[in-house]
This record gives C-alpha cells, structure tokens and sequence, in this order.
C-alpha cells in the first residue's frame, strides 16, 4: 500500500481516538439534558473540578493552602503522604456525588418547573463558581495527572503497519496513542452501562418521566429531588472520567474547562438526548476535523480544528436540528 493511504488510515483513526475523548464529556450533557431537561453549562468545569481534586488527594495537597497561608502566615502546602490511584478516584468520586446534592439542595430545589432558560442561567452561575472555588482550593497551577494508564504511542501497532507500506517507500508505521485507545475502550464500557441503566432499570425510568413532566413525575410518587441528585451524581462520576482522559493527556489546567464547548458540536450531530449519539456524533467531529485538517488545511493556511467542527454542526442542524438520534419535536396548535 501507499504510504499517503496509510497516512490517510492513520488519520482517520487518530480522529476517532479524538471524537471518542470529545464524546466522554459530551456524555455528561446529554445524561442531564436527558434526565431532567437541563443543558448543563457547567459540565466542562466538573470534569476539571474533578481531575484538580483526584490529583489533590493523590499528592496529599492540602485544600485551601494558599488561601490558609496567606491568612495564618504559615507555609504549608502539603500533608506529607500519598494516596494510592484507586483510592483517590474513590474519593474523589464521594467528592462529585456531595457536590450533586449541593447543587440540589442549594439550586435546584429552588427552581422547580422554572422556563429551561432560567435553569440554563444557572448552570452558568454555577461553572463560575466551581471554576473559581476550584482555584481557591487547589490552586491555578498546571497537574500533573497519573493514575497508571499508558501513555505514548503503541511499539506493537508501529511495528505491524511499518511491514504494510510497499517497497521502497518510506513509511514509519501508525501512531496511535494508548491513552487513547485506553479512552475508547472506557467510553464504550460507560455507553452499554448508561444505556442500560437508562432503559432497563426503574430509577431510569424515572429520570425520563421527570424529564418529561416535572408535575406528572411528581404526582405519580418520583421523588423529584432525588432523580436530580442521582442524575447529577452519575454526571458527576461521568465528568470526573473524562477529566482523567483529558488530565492525564494534556495536564490538569483550567483550559481544561473549554472542551466543554467542543462539545457542543458533538450534541448538535448526535442529539441532545441520546447516549449512543454521543458517541457517534464524538467519532463524526473527531473524523471530520482530523481529516479537513489532512486534506485542505495546507491549502487555507491550517489550524482548521478550531473551527471546522462549529461549521460542520451549523450546516447540520439546517437539515435535522433534533440531531441524528435525538428525539423529533412535534408541536400540535
């Protein structure tokens, strides 16, 4: 084979290495959205929230240091000790479910059966707030995040694809980054369990009613303020996910809080209300961009991945603005 067809292999599959990362934090939008009929502007921040705190407890930082310091006139920093991965995601994710019942107790329960905008308004009160409260309690530093998942490229996958180019061409074989493909297999493993969570069991059941009709959901005996703490929990156990992936590829700062706007694109292809669809929307804005990058980027002067996703949803939603999976709205006057 060629290696411009090899290359072209290598892109495409390095953009669904990306869509699948885009698509973890699009999760968390749509698990909301979905549940409780709320576009959760603060989603990016969770997931950076929660990578700053699970590399907090890793390293035995001790919260609120600067602020301590600089009230107190000490200098300490650090407890002394190390948590072990596995337990620092344990408790990071106690951290995440305490948040969601905060955030029902002191938001949510106030804004019962409110217009959608209002809600909205309040998610972005929130994400300046966690934003803020997180640089208080962990400082604005870059982390370092490390919780045992490979990184680099694959040797195995290099050493097999360097024997398919033709002969005397010169070819170096495919980079595909193992955290990626770490990524990927965690994304479908979160996908096939919220799926069946969400259709199979009572409690999703439940947060579909109450996405349906707050009123309703209520009078047939749903706790409304239970579902929203459940349903921010999982969100919440879904950001602290992908603030791994995203943490442990580029570090842990707060541009970080930005993927979420990435993925709006992937809502906009997939539809808001479906957990398979944002997947396959992730793997369609990953795909496009890596490839317009590829093949026209040169021509326009580059850095086409700013942009070409935003495109790509504007030009979508003239012909299905309910997304590919998402749930046709039919109004009867």
């Amino acid at each position: 084979m060629s290696p411009e067809f090899l290359y072209t292999i290598e892109v495409i599959i390095n953009g669904l290495m990306t869509g699948v990362m885009y698509a973890l934090v699009a999760l968390g939008f749509v698990l909301i959205f979905k549940s409780s009929g709320i576009f959760n502007y603060a989603q990016g921040v969770m997931a950076l929230f929660a990578a700053m705190t699970l590399v907090g407890f890793q390293t035995g930082q001790i919260p609120f240091s600067h602020l301590i310091n600089a009230v107190l006139g000490t200098s300490v920093h650090h407890f002394g000790w190390h948590i072990p991965s596995f337990v620092a995601i344990l408790m990071t994710l106690l951290v995440m479910i305490a948040f969601a019942w905060l955030v029902e107790r002191y938001v949510l329960s106030h804004l019962v059966n409110q217009e959608p905008i209002i809600l909205f308004m309040a998610t972005i009160g929130l994400a300046y707030f966690m934003e803020g409260f997180g640089d208080l309690m962990w400082g604005a530093d870059i982390k370092k995040l490390d919780v045992g998942i490979p990184s680099g490229g694959s040797l195995w996958i290099e050493d097999l694809t360097i024997k398919w180019a033709a002969e005397g061409t010169t070819f170096y074989g495919w980079y595909i980054d193992k955290l990626d493909i770490t990524a990927a297999i965690v994304a479908i493993i979160l996908v096939i369990t919220l799926t069946l969570f969400s259709q199979y069991t009572a409690t999703g059941r439940a947060l579909r009613a109450v996405a349906d009709d707050h009123q309703a959901a209520l009078s047939v005996g749903i706790s409304l303020r239970a579902i929203w703490v459940i349903v921010w929990s999982i969100a919440g156990a879904v950001a602290l996910v992908a603030g791994i992936m995203w943490g442990a590829k580029s570090g842990v700062q707060f541009s970080l809080s930005l993927i979420a706007l990435k993925a709006l694109p992937v809502l906009m292809l997939g539809g808001f209300t479906s957990i398979p669809g944002a997947i396959v929307g992730g793997l369609i804005i990953g795909v496009g961009e890596k490839l317009f990058e590829y093949s026209i980027g040169p021509m326009i002067g580059g850095a086409t991945e700013n942009w070409f996703a935003y495109v790509l949803a504007l030009v979508f939603l003239v012909f299905r603005p309910q997304g590919l999976f998402g749930d046709r709205i039919i109004e009867r006057v």
